[in-house]
């Protein structure tokens, strides 16, 4: 796939038995870790502080600062790890405690406060367990097979909040369940991958140079002139997910002003729309990932992908009814889809110092879209005033410029040399 033949061996394929053992163990992380995102934290703040549901905000804002803290130290710190377990098998089976200390103390949390703590526990746990599995494909996927699995990846995280908020819906009145029994799931298949796909000894991999603060904090950045591909799709992906994050922030907003309604009159349709949303979602990522592989392309899929979101925004910014808010709503279902499993897929091909830094880049390439989804709500309300008046926003033209954004994200990735 790539323009020239690179300097280091490509990995051989790896078996079936490997894939699915990871697609089960991403399956059983984001059970573990956005079941209480979804439903068990709202139940935890309803029972700590009735009727201040502002707390929910504040504890999943504060957690989503984590990863961006913390995936390039893990990554780094993993990369670095001679042991006879390997590099990544320590920090996905670490990451796994510290994600079931984090449920327990959730369910058991006697205040807000440690509500809270537990949280940022789950975030740091969990989030360094996917660092590990994702740092294990970019230490053993050949190029053919990583749009499948990302496909196959994209939709096992799909899948995996709705089944824990089904269960969920069986545990209501459990508190300590509603958190413990998606995380045996998350146990057992992160488990499994540890036990049964294996991983090799790193004990005789060559040194690592002693780590310093100064080096720790270089590891944060990287050097866009001597890595213009990963550059590339870094600001392409953040582009991306800058438009995703302006088109999805004020939802409930956006489809109440435009069937003129209440907020609280559209959480049906709303929910309507992200049961559906889900199919489309998983139809684009297992068609692009497959595709993917099988054409040997992927800028061609990445600025597709970047396309129809951007179709189907411009739909929505236009419509004023159901049917055609519903339409838009999932073009850009498959669009995200398309886009989340086949620039992951790119990521991996033109992932710097693989060999000695994947884990390192790969958190540093976390933050493609990570900070959007920090940065786009402050931003969102500047746009939502342009022309606005009385209570009523131009949604008009935030979900233009949202159109906007995620085309120009796929139209820089095109611009990356190395690979078709």
């Amino acid at each position: 796939m790539s323009a020239s033949a690179p300097a280091v061996s490509l990995p051989p394929k790896v078996s079936p038995t490997y894939i699915w053992l990871m697609v089960l163990a991403q399956f059983g992380v984001f059970m573990a870790l956005t079941t209480p995102l979804a439903i068990s934290l709202s139940i935890r703040v309803a029972q700590l502080a009735p009727g201040q549901e502002q707390y929910l905000g504040y504890i999943t804002g504060v957690g989503a600062l984590v990863p961006i803290l913390t995936g390039p130290l893990m990554g780094t710190l993993s990369d670095r790890t001679r042991s006879r377990l390997g590099r990544r098998r320590p920090f996905i089976v670490g990451g796994m405690i510290v994600g079931v200390v984090s449920l327990i103390v959730m369910a058991l949390a006697p205040s807000i406060l440690v509500l809270g703590l537990g949280w940022v526990l789950a975030q740091f746990g969990w989030g360094s367990t996917l660092g590990g599995l994702l740092s294990s494909q970019a230490d053993r996927l050949p190029e053919e097979q990583r749009g499948k699995v990302a496909g196959l990846s994209g939709f096992a995280a799909l899948v995996a909040p709705v089944v824990g908020v089904m269960l969920a819906g069986t545990l209501s009145g459990k508190a300590l369940m509603l958190f413990l029994v998606p995380g045996a799931v998350g146990v057992l298949s992160v488990v499994l991958f540890a036990w049964l796909a294996g991983e090799a000894d790193s004990r005789d991999l060559p040194a690592a140079e002693p780590l310093t603060f100064r080096s720790l904090l270089l590891k944060y950045t990287w050097s866009v002139r001597r890595f213009p591909d990963f550059s590339l799709n870094w600001l392409g992906r953040f582009a991306f997910y800058f438009g995703l994050s302006l088109n999805t922030t004020f939802t409930a907003f956006f489809f109440a002003s435009r069937l003129g309604v209440g907020v609280e009159q559209v959480a049906g349709t709303i929910a309507a729309v992200a049961g559906l949303g889900v199919l489309a979602t998983a139809g684009g990522a297992l068609g692009g990932g497959f595709l993917s592989d099988r054409l040997r392309r992927r800028r061609v899929f990445v600025l597709a992908a970047g396309a129809i979101y951007a179709l189907g925004t411009v739909t929505m910014a236009l419509s004023s009814s159901v049917p055609p808010l519903f339409a838009g709503s999932l073009i850009c279902s498959v669009g995200l889809g398309m886009f989340s499993a086949v620039d992951q897929a790119l990521a991996l091909d033109v992932l710097p110092e693989r060999d000695t830094d994947a884990g390192r880049y790969l958190g540093v390439f976390g933050f493609a879209a990570s900070l959007p989804q920090s940065v786009a709500p402050f931003v969102a309300p500047v746009f939502l005033a342009v022309g606005a008046s009385g209570a009523e926003k131009n949604y008009t033209l935030l979900y233009l410029v949202a159109a906007a954004c995620t085309l120009l994200g796929g139209l820089v990735i095109l611009r990356i040399k190395s690979v078709r």
